[in-house]
């Protein structure tokens, strides 16, 4: 009879004794850090607006060579109505600071390379119809008493006389001392690629730096 006296004695101090005890808390998870500015969502750029005259004109990125730059651009009719289109983009550059940088500008460019000298022709762009054209220029330091110009920001006329608008780039125009730029004719785009998907192909490699910058016409 003792013995069961002290076995339940036993149990009943160890019941109060883990009673007392603190029950652990749970660790807080660690907390979400917030995004940074760049990511994905926040890199997105928004495409350009439909100008009042029913156009839109953006970069397509640069293929470069041996100091030799080419930029594509890229015109849509984004109205509502047939737009008339026959001669050279008319652009200007900036620099940081938002001041022009004097550059002369060469219709064809010859004088830098070839392959972009096709005269201009006369198009009729419907709507939803795109045309191209390219800037062409060499990243060269001939003088080193000049001071290399760096163009990062860039306006774009259709043609001269036209209103110009604003192109954002992914990078400045690095025209070294040369301080001439040329550009292509418009040339008809092909329509935009259907919804089929393409065929596997192998990967393409960087551009080899031993040959002519693509064209991205």
């Amino acid at each position: 009879m003792r013995n069961a006296a002290a076995r339940l004695g036993v149990i009943a101090g160890l019941t109060l004794l883990t009673a007392c005890t603190p029950t652990p808390r749970p660790i807080d998870p660690l907390p979400t850090p917030p995004p940074r500015p760049g990511d994905a969502a926040d890199a997105a750029t928004p495409t350009p607006a439909c100008s009042p005259e029913g156009i839109r004109i953006v970069e397509l990125g640069v293929s470069a060579a041996m100091g030799l730059r080419a930029m594509g651009l890229d015109l849509v009719n984004c109205g509502n109505r047939p737009y008339e289109l026959r001669g050279y983009p008319a652009v200007a550059l900036r620099d940081a600071d938002g001041d022009p940088i004097t550059v002369r500008v060469i219709p064809g460019a010859a004088p830098i390379t070839s392959g972009f000298d096709d005269p201009p022709t006369a198009l009729v762009l419907r709507p939803g119809e795109r045309a191209g054209a390219a800037l062409i220029w060499r990243n060269l330091v001939t003088d080193a008493t000049v001071v290399a110009t760096d163009g990062v920001e860039l306006d774009v006329a259709p043609v001269a006389g036209r209103p110009a608008y604003p192109v954002a780039l992914d990078g400045p125009i690095d025209l070294g001392n040369t301080g001439r730029l040329g550009v292509s004719a418009w040339k008809r785009r092909d329509p935009a690629p259907t919804t089929q998907a393409p065929a596997p192909s192998a990967p393409i490699g960087p551009p080899s730096l031993a040959t002519t910058p693509v064209n991205p016409l």
